[in-house]
């Protein structure tokens, strides 16, 4: 299906999105909407003759009933957005308010025009039990929104002031509970408005009722589709990419528009688990017939090449964003992790300056200036760095994996896996954290524990190749060398096919359990490989040196490659050469020997034959 180009109605429905997430408080969902808006190009970005249009899925109301019916009749209100694509029989369709309702919406909220603004004012000022106060008796769905929202806000605050009563103790959990959200929820549990559907998806999740969430925020997206806080939230309730895929036709908008696109490149980013199609959505979101200066955009396409391992290109991706927004702060620590992984010292302590100078308080920077010391092998100081980033975000994943690593770098294994089990419970999803356990077990010798944290890092990332080995290496140190093979082979399915590292670790194995012919057969991989990249004779002579034995004797049987083998590692500098040299000598004998059977067999053949055919 063709992708939707934007047009009028997107930009006016991502200029109502500014202000309807901003009345609202949402105030992550307006800035993403902002940019997204200022991304597109100019020429399209005409504002409305009268500075007010309402499409389908925005809010905006007129200011009477009778400007509503008078917007009506003039045309303003377009039809929903249709699809040939096939649709799930469930999923809900567009459905923004009747006339009636959004009448009725309008009256009401004239009505309480005075107390939304001052409920507005003083939740922005973070004084919730006011703005709930002034808010009591109004009646309209934005007003309910706001006295929801708020009480919501100032139970969270109470939730998290009783958990830093209990600041680090065992009786602490990793983040605050919330005791009032099922009272909450019960104020939205019959709401049709698709910002308190919003609010109720929001509870649901945070009571792990994860499937009516799921429910309530595609209703919530049906009746207003550019509230980008409502996706976020459903994205956070996706598990893995095949939950995803089941998702998607449920969703009341085509695959082919940009908000199911970018919610598809989102939450597979969020599941470290993108693939080049999701590159290639990306490239079409930055079509110029779509958003073609949106710097988010850009970040998720950086993200996308950063967990497909081309860092070069992603590095050369976010230059670009920080070429057009120098204070960008939004996924640094993405770009940090690069230029680790890159060992750019000089470009990694260029931008831990300058952001830390820009804002020291935010967890970003602190994870950015973290890898900056952990480059430099500084990895106390790096410690505590992701550490602050964790005490200004107990969310914050990176943060706690990116700890564990530095306390295994220092050796301190029970510190490493209570950072790492930090990061699980934030996020289960995470195969990361799983990985880091996995891996500071292993520094214990437990090598049971970390099979098992394995196990839970492959199911998540079922081609991840590192953990793959790193199963094969606990099953062979736990004796069981049958399972360690299979998980080699297992690791082969998604390494490169000029790997040699795997080859030669299965070639062990299977020598070890006297499968002599397997053995060979990896060894002759590496020694292919290196003559196809034109490595030396070095490289390899070892492999060489054992295929050459296994056919001269453990029954292969190819003298003539032995020889040819043996004549290359002898003529080598190799340290392997007195082995060829001596092999070299042992196959040339094996061969005459075979040429004199041959003949002797032949010569016998032939007399046999004659006999017989003397005797008829």
């Amino acid at each position: 299906m063709a992708a939707v180009v934007v047009d009028a109605e997107i930009v006016v429905a991502l200029r109502n999105a500014v202000r309807d997430c901003s009345e609202r408080g949402l105030a992550a969902a307006s800035k993403w909407a902002s940019e997204l808006l200022l991304s597109i190009p100019a020429a399209k970005r005409s504002p409305p003759i009268d500075g007010h249009v309402s499409i389908p899925g925005s809010s905006t109301i007129p200011q009477s009933p009778e400007q509503f019916a008078a917007q009506n009749a003039a045309g303003n209100m377009t039809r929903p957005c249709t699809s040939n694509v096939p649709r799930h029989e469930h999923a809900p369709p567009l459905r923004p308010p009747s006339p009636q309702t959004q009448a009725r919406e309008a009256q009401l909220q004239a009505e309480d025009a005075d107390s939304i603004t001052i409920g507005k004012a003083l939740m922005d000022n973070k004084e919730y039990s006011r703005a709930i106060h002034w808010l009591k008796n109004c009646k309209s769905a934005k007003a309910t929104f706001l006295r929801v929202y708020s009480m919501h806000k100032a139970s969270e605050k109470k939730a998290i002031k009783e958990w830093y009563k209990v600041d680090n103790t065992k009786q602490q959990p990793i983040l605050p509970v919330n005791p009032e959200l099922l009272s909450l929820l019960q104020l939205v549990r019959n709401s049709t408005d698709p910002w308190l559907l919003f609010l109720k998806a929001l509870f649901l999740s945070r009571v792990s009722r994860r499937e009516e969430a799921i429910e309530s925020a595609l209703l919530s997206i049906a009746g207003y589709p550019w509230n980008w806080a409502i996706w976020i939230l459903l994205s956070e309730c996706i598990d893995d990419g095949e939950e995803l895929s089941a998702l998607v036709p449920l969703l009341p908008l085509p695959s082919a528009h940009p908000l199911v696109q970018m919610f598809q490149i989102k939450t597979l980013n969020s599941l470290n688990n993108p693939s080049e199609n999701e590159l290639g959505l990306c490239d079409k979101l930055l079509h110029e017939d779509r958003f073609p200066g949106s710097l988010w955009i850009m970040s998720l396409r950086a993200c996308v090449l950063y967990h497909l391992h081309d860092f070069g290109q992603a590095e050369a991706q976010f230059k670009k964003i920080w070429e057009i927004d120098p204070y960008r702060i939004d996924d640094i620590d993405i770009y940090s992790n690069i230029l680790y992984v890159a060992e750019n010292k000089i470009q990694l302590s260029k931008l831990a300056h300058e952001f830390i100078a820009l804002d020291k308080d935010r967890p970003e920077v602190c994870c950015l200036v973290g890898n900056h010391y952990s480059l430099h092998a500084e990895h106390e100081k790096a410690i505590k760095y992701f550490k602050r980033a964790t005490q200004l975000d107990r969310t914050y994943l990176s943060a706690w994996t990116l700890m564990g690593h530095e306390y295994v770098e220092v050796k301190n294994s029970h510190a490493a896996i209570e950072a790492y089990r930090k990061a699980v419970e934030v996020n289960r999803k995470d195969y990361r954290a799983w990985y880091g356990l996995g891996q500071a077990y292993e520094l214990l010798s437990m090598h049971q524990y970390a099979l098992y944290y394995y196990q839970h890092a492959t199911a998540l990332r079922p081609y991840d190749v590192r953990i793959w080995q790193a199963q094969g290496l606990c099953y062979e140190e736990m004796g069981r060398p049958r399972e360690a093979i299979e998980c080699l082979k297992r690791a082969l399915i998604g390494a490169d096919p000029s790997e040699t590292t795997i080859h030669m670790r299965l070639a062990k194995l299977y020598h070890e359990q006297g499968e002599y012919a397997e053995a060979a057969g990896y060894h002759q991989h590496n020694i292919d490989v290196g003559r196809a990249a034109g490595s030396h004779v070095n490289d390899y002579a070892r492999s060489s040196v054992y295929v050459a034995r296994y056919h001269l004797l453990q029954g292969g049987g190819d003298l003539e490659l032995a020889k040819d083998l043996m004549e290359e590692v002898a003529s080598s500098n190799s340290e392997e050469v007195a082995q060829g040299t001596d092999l070299l000598k042992k196959i040339k004998v094996a061969i005459v020997a075979k040429q004199q059977h041959e003949v002797a067999s032949g010569g016998q053949a032939r007399g046999e034959h004659m006999a017989g055919q003397a005797q008829g």
